[in-house]
């Protein structure tokens, strides 16, 4: 018998639930499917069966309802596990205390909840004197949802910067019309930008040579006088790569002096604003550099806050027009506002505060050394396997250290300063040795391997022109420890191995024998020490 291909398991359910007759119609009592749940508590609870799209007509109890959701988000992957992602997961018990005492607060309502207003004032007086804005008690800049809301608002800032410009110069607005310029490897956010509001969008090719993100060899070429900005990401999504952005502001000097245009820079600083400051505090990206106008961060990844913030802050306020500031009469006093949200929760605000106070730059950068060195700890396991190459750079050696200082005293592998700058980000892929000897492995099944273990790492392809290149990518944070390390890479490495010999991702999943971490013999007995399997449940010893 052939299986249909289209089985729909929604039919299944409802056909294998219990029934019974009811004015000729049966009564689904039991059933996930028809849009209802199904508590296992119902009997508990005296609760009956609820829609799943529709309001129900009389509600539940809280605890019933706590309980139901409660455990429908169990199958949601660990956040821990999730090395897919940027976004932080965890803060300490005050943290958590002091968001739940806040959760009501209306960050907007600036007249009826003043100190919370001071304290966000004070949040970007701190990231303005963190990325050395020339005046950083008098800064300019606004929480956001995130960062692509604050990419939004740098976006709109250098746009209407342009349009005065071209207006003061007698010039149309509208023929050609506006562009932006980004490296191929830029985040969505960055491209939504130029769509929503009808920018035209320069991708510039990306290439091996030019570390897979923006190429400022290729650059200028995308340059004209109708440019209203360069992007410039610090911390590329796919590789962690720093983009140039002295390097590129160079280059735009140069075509300033040729041709007069000035094009500034906006720095997409979203995990690499909280990084580069504490990890490589003498690398130039920031207000250091006068081309760069406006950065923005999210403070719920590397700045180690809950999802739900994050930042946007301008040189001084020339560079915010006033056509984008509004004020506003009706909250009880005169408020000014310049972010695309209004009502916003004021918690999120109140947690980065609490880590600036509880972690200050020592702590700051504590922990994202020790990301890097995890990471780094990472890069060099997978390369040294022989199954893997490593994209990314941050455990390779930078070029001063590779000239002068490994060969005259020696390396100092503790030494942030000893290794190309860029986020604790691995993107890593099957090495050319393994590619060849196993031509009918696809690297996708490791992605789904190591998800039936409980990691989820990413398998995706590059940005544009290398789209024909796959890569694996894991995310180090804060709670990505030394000894996760361990397990993941005993894990992928088993993976990576088991595919060799099966060639079939089904057949390695079976082969797969759980862990074999650095630690696994510890403890443990050697294979045929206990007494044979005689066919019953369970056998002493």
């Amino acid at each position: 018998m052939v299986l249909s291909k289209q089985i729909n398991p929604d039919n299944l359910i409802k056909e294998a639930g219990d029934h019974t007759p009811l004015h000729g119609h049966r009564n689904r009592l039991h059933s996930s499917s028809g849009h209802t749940l199904s508590s296992p508590y119902g009997a508990r609870y005296g609760t009956s069966t609820v829609p799943k799209y529709k309001l129900p007509a009389k509600g539940a109890e809280a605890k019933t309802a706590y309980q139901i959701i409660h455990d429908e988000l169990t199958l949601d992957g660990s956040p821990n596990l999730n090395l897919a992602s940027f976004v932080h997961t965890w803060m300490p018990e005050e943290a958590n205390k002091l968001m739940m005492e806040n959760l009501s607060k209306n960050l907007i309502d600036q007249d009826e909840y003043p100190m919370t207003t001071i304290i966000h004032t004070r949040c970007v007086s701190i990231l303005a004197d963190l990325w050395n804005a020339p005046d950083s008690q008098h800064a300019v800049g606004t929480a956001t949802t995130g960062s692509s809301e604050a990419i939004q608002l740098g976006g709109l800032a250098i746009k209407r910067l342009w349009q005065e410009k071209r207006k003061a110069a007698g010039k149309s607005i509208h023929e050609p019309g506006p562009n932006i310029v980004m490296g191929a490897n830029a985040q969505v956010a960055l491209e939504k930008f130029a769509r929503y509001f009808e920018v035209e969008c320069r991708l510039v090719p990306i290439s091996h040579e030019s570390r897979y993100c923006l190429d400022p060899k290729k650059v200028m070429q995308y340059v004209d006088e109708n440019t209203i900005g360069v992007y410039v990401i610090l911390g590329s999504t796919y590789t962690g790569h720093y983009e140039p952005v002295k390097e590129i502001s160079d280059l735009l000097d140069e075509y300033e002096a040729k041709t007069g245009h000035s094009v500034p820079i906006h720095v997409d600083g979203a995990s690499g604003g909280f990084i580069a400051p504490f990890a490589t505090p003498k690398l130039e990206w920031d207000f250091r550099i006068p081309r760069v106008v406006s950065i923005n961060t999210s403070g719920h990844k590397f700045g180690l806050a809950y999802v739900g913030v994050g930042w946007v802050v301008w040189r001084s306020k020339e560079y915010l027009p006033k056509d984008l500031i509004f004020e506003l009469h009706y909250l009880g006093s005169v408020e000014y506002s310049f972010s695309l949200n209004f009502s916003r929760p004021a918690h999120p605000i109140i947690a980065q505060y609490f880590n600036f106070l509880h972690l200050g730059r020592e702590g700051y950068r504590a922990v994202a050394l020790d990301d890097m060195k995890n990471a780094r700890l990472l890069s060099r396991a997978l390369e040294n396997s022989g199954l893997f190459e490593v994209l990314s750079d941050i455990h390779r050696p930078s070029v001063s250290a590779s000239t002068g200082i490994r060969g005259a005293i020696g390396f100092d592998e503790t030494n942030i300063d000893n290794y190309i700058p860029g986020l604790p980000v691995v993107s890593f892929r099957f090495s050319e040795a393994y590619r060849k000897q196993n031509p009918d492995v696809q690297q996708k099944w490791v992605q789904t391997l190591l998800r039936a273990k409980g990691w989820i790492v990413p398998n995706y392809e590059l940005a544009p022109d290398l789209e024909n290149i796959e890569i694996l990518r894991v995310v180090v944070r804060e709670s990505v420890t030394a000894d996760m390390i361990d397990r993941l890479l005993a894990d992928t490495v088993e993976i990576a191995e088991e595919l060799a010999k099966q060639d079939s991702p089904v057949r390695a999943l079976s082969a797969l024998d759980g862990h074999r971490s650095t630690e696994a013999h510890h403890g443990s007995l050697d294979k045929g020490h206990a007494s044979k399997y005689n066919g019953t449940y369970a056998k002493t010893c």
